[in-house]
């Protein structure tokens, strides 16, 4: 609670160092703005960073170390006052008070990225160290190559990927199927054929399918999908008599891709040049040629580039998998049998009390790191591209 008010404090600090600071540069001009090398507001500001730098370093320094004392809360606010009747002296009217805001400002943007950089980092880290500590105890062979999946937590478990790492693709294959043709589409009639009134209306309505939690899909899969299917397909055609399955799950997550593949492509066609539309049109072509023989394969790399995006997306989809495939691990053909992902076999493994060094646990980390992997080389491979599409009509 202590480093709670001491923040506060500083945060008061800061303010009261705005006002002072601003009314200072202000008063060293006799008035004059003209007088300033830079705005009374940028005087204002680089009071501010003088007055929390230090104190805000001092503070993080003590936290990290021990709960912070009274003693570190009077050091801290002692070291902001300090420095705040150090800054002010500083002021006048020649004092550079923009460039110092502007090296602040670069400052804290690059101290932004490099958290984005060291998440990341951390988390990779975190998974290549526990996955190294699962193949010490288990043969990698074995894990990439066994068709087998049957962890037994006390011994002899078989932890094959392979049936996981089909589960994951079949089903990620069937929600590009569905999902890439639709979004397309509409995306092709959004941008190329509808009118503005009809274009406010819809869009927005295709993407709110976008904001669904994705539990209320899985549970639409589970309830609703997943029974119709085997009312009306699986069971009179004798292929299966299960409401989980590979087809529930594949739909389910089709729909929540759509508004993702619409909305992108909607936004790559619409950066098609116009002089492209024109030209073909000029020469004869009716728009329907002019999409398909000009407008396409202008956007079709920034296209490709959103459907690999989709894809990233639903191979690491989870809670639609969940309820809708099931969680039979297991290498088939068939759509309308229950088989589970990576993403489930992954919750599964850290759910309960079992032995967080036992194999059957730090196999989670090791197909984490897996579909990390995977989705990494996707979403590389579709950044490129985009680049690439950009680079040729900017």
């Amino acid at each position: 609670m202590s480093a709670i008010w001491t923040l506060l404090t500083l945060l008061i600090l800061a303010a009261l160092g705005f006002a002072l600071g601003r009314a200072r540069a202000l008063a060293s001009a006799g008035g004059d703005i003209r007088a300033l090398h830079s705005l009374p507001g940028h005087y204002g500001w680089a009071t501010v960073l003088f007055t929390l730098v230090p104190a805000l370093s001092l503070l993080a320094l003590l936290t990290m170390a021990a709960p912070l004392t009274p003693a570190g809360t009077v050091a801290v606010v002692a070291l902001a006052l300090a420095a705040l009747a150090w800054s002010l002296r500083r002021i006048a009217p020649d004092f550079r008070a923009r460039r110092t805001v502007e090296r602040g400002v670069l400052v804290l943007l690059v101290l932004a990225a490099c958290v984005a950089i060291a998440t990341t980092a951390g988390i990779v880290l975190s998974m290549l160290f526990e996955t190294q500590n699962f193949f010490a105890q288990y043969g990698w062979r074995d894990f990439f190559l066994s068709t087998t999946w049957a962890p037994r937590f006390q011994g002899n478990s078989d932890l094959g990927i392979l049936p996981l790492l089909w589960g994951t693709l079949y089903v990620s294959f069937i929600a590009l199927v569905f999902a890439v043709p639709v979004g397309l589409f509409a995306a092709i009639y959004m941008a190329e054929y509808a009118s503005r009134r009809f274009r406010a209306i819809v869009k927005p309505g295709i993407e709110v399918l976008a904001g669904i939690p994705t539990i209320v899909y899985g549970l639409f899969a589970l309830i609703t999908v997943g029974p119709l299917l085997r009312d009306y397909f699986a069971q009179p055609l004798g292929v299966g008599s299960s409401g989980s399955s590979v087809m529930t799950a594949g739909l389910v997550m089709g729909i929540m891709l759509i508004p993702f593949v619409s909305s992108l492509s909607d936004d790559i066609i619409a950066q098609v040049p116009q002089s492209l539309r024109d030209g073909s049109l000029g020469l004869g072509a009716t728009r329907s040629e002019t999409i398909c023989q000009v407008i396409l394969p202008a956007a079709l790399p920034g296209i490709v580039g959103a459907v690999l995006l989709a894809a990233s997306r639903a191979i690491g989809e989870t809670m639609i998998v969940v309820l809708g495939a099931g969680a039979a691990a297991k290498l088939s053909l068939n759509p309308f049998e229950a088989m589970t992902t990576i993403t489930v076999k992954i919750v599964s493994q850290l759910t309960g009390d079992s032995d967080f060094a036992a194999p059957e646990t730090l196999v989670a980390f090791a197909l984490g790191l897996t579909l990390f992997a995977i989705t990494l080389c996707l979403n590389v491979l579709a950044l490129a591209i985009v680049r690439k599409y950009r680079e040729q009509y900017e």
